[in-house]
């Protein structure tokens, strides 16, 4: 199994920057791909971003041209670079990680964009 640790989330201003960091441990071999999901208050969980073995990034329209994803593996670290922040960006971030045909889903780390 694969255990997913999220953190970096806090209350920003919008149009400010954050890093978000997901530290994988256990069975990581077993890991094909990573990526971050979020939801947003009252709404269902979307997909934010997605780095696949190839290390080829996918992201959101919504999120294009503002948010890196890149993965650290000396640091089994994943991590989400978020710039020009805006308020529909609030939501609970969770860092995601399919291993064949089960999904590994961290606690979840909240982003609060504030105008």
């Amino acid at each position: 199994q694969v255990q997913l640790v999220e953190s970096g989330g806090a209350m920003v201003q919008a149009g400010g920057s954050l890093r978000l960091s997901c530290v994988a441990s256990g069975n990581i071999f077993s890991i094909n791909s990573m990526g971050w999901y979020r939801q947003p208050p009252g709404k269902q969980r979307e997909l934010v971003a997605i780095l696949g073995s190839g290390a080829t990034a996918n992201y959101a329209d919504s999120v294009k041209g503002r948010f890196t994803i890149s993965r650290d593996t000396a640091k089994n670290t994943l991590y989400l670079q978020m710039y020009s922040l805006k308020r529909e960006d609030t939501a609970v971030y969770y860092c995601n990680a399919k291993t064949g045909p089960l999904d590994a889903w961290g606690q979840g780390t909240l982003v609060t964009v504030s105008s």
